[in-house]
C-alpha cells in the first residue's frame, strides 16, 4: 500500500508540533474532537503508527482473503485501507465513538465506500451495532487500552465474531515500558494491559485459543485470539 497518502500535510504538521506541548491537544488519542482532533487523527494513520500496524499485520495467518472485517476504533481509516488490501475480496467496517474519526475514515477510503466495501460506524464497541456472527475478524489497533468497559466489550467481540473468526489486537505497549507508563499519567481514561493481564480478560470473555507476539526491539504487543 502507498503509505505516503497517509503523510501530514504541511499545515497539520505544523499546527501538531505547535500544540505537541499542549495537555488538552494531547487528549485527542483518546477520542478526537475538533479541528485538533482532525490533526491528531491524521498524524496518527502515519508514521510509527503505520510501522506498527506494519508489523502487526505480519502475525497475521490463515485470514481469507474475502474476509468480513471489522476495525473497532477505527480512527484515521488508515488500516480500514490496509485491511482492504490484505483481504481484497472482502468487505471491510469501521467502528469508532468519536464523529471526527468517522469522518476522517470515510474520507480517507472514499472510493472504496462508493464501491462498497467499507462502511464505516459511529459507534460503542461495548454495544456494537451489529448482529451476531457478523464477522470473520475484529481488529483493534491501539485503542483497547481506551476502552472503558472492557469485560463488556471482548463480550461483544465474541458475540459478532463468526466461529473460527479472530480478534486481533496490536498495541504499541506492553503494559511494561516507562513511555506508557508515564502517558497513562497524563492522557485520561488510558489503561495499560500486560499479555498476562489480557490473556485473563479474553478467557473470561469466552476466547481459548490465543497467541501473544512481541517485537522484541520494542514494547509492541500484537494478540491473535480464535473464537471455537
Amino acid at each position: 500500500m502507498d503509505e505516503g497518502r497517509f503523510q501530514l500535510s504541511e499545515q497539520d504538521r505544523l499546527r501538531h508540533e505547535a500544540l505537541s506541548g499542549n495537555i488538552d491537544y494531547i487528549q485527542n488519542v483518546r477520542k478526537p474532537e475538533g479541528e485538533d482532533g482532525r490533526t491528531m487523527t491524521r498524524r496518527m494513520n502515519g508514521g510509527e503508527h503505520a510501522l506498527l500496524a506494519g508489523w502487526g499485520f505480519s502475525q497475521l495467518h490463515d485470514i481469507p482473503v474475502d474476509a468480513s472485517v471489522l476495525d473497532a476504533g477505527c480512527g484515521g481509516g488508515a488500516n480500514l485501507a490496509r485491511w482492504m488490501e490484505f483481504c481484497p475480496r472482502g468487505k471491510v467496517y469501521g467502528l469508532d465513538y468519536s464523529q471526527i474519526s468517522v469522518e476522517e475514515s470515510l474520507a480517507v477510503n472514499a472510493d472504496a465506500v462508493a464501491q462498497g466495501r467499507c462502511a464505516v460506524d459511529c459507534g460503542d464497541v461495548a454495544a456494537m451495532p451489529y448482529g451476531d456472527a457478523s464477522f470473520d475478524v475484529v481488529s483493534a489497533f491501539e485503542t483497547i487500552y481506551f476502552w472503558p468497559d472492557m469485560p463488556r466489550a471482548l463480550k461483544e467481540v465474541f458475540r459478532v465474531l463468526r466461529k473460527g473468526g479472530t480478534f486481533f489486537i496490536c498495541n504499541e505497549s506492553d503494559g511494561t515500558d516507562s513511555r506508557s507508563i508515564e502517558a497513562a499519567k497524563i492522557i485520561r481514561g488510558l489503561i495499560l494491559y500486560t499479555a498476562d493481564s489480557l490473556r485473563q480478560m479474553l478467557s473470561e470473555a469466552g476466547f481459548t485459543d490465543m497467541e501473544f507476539h512481541t517485537h522484541g526491539e520494542k514494547p509492541w504487543l500484537a494478540v491473535i485470539a480464535i473464537r471455537k
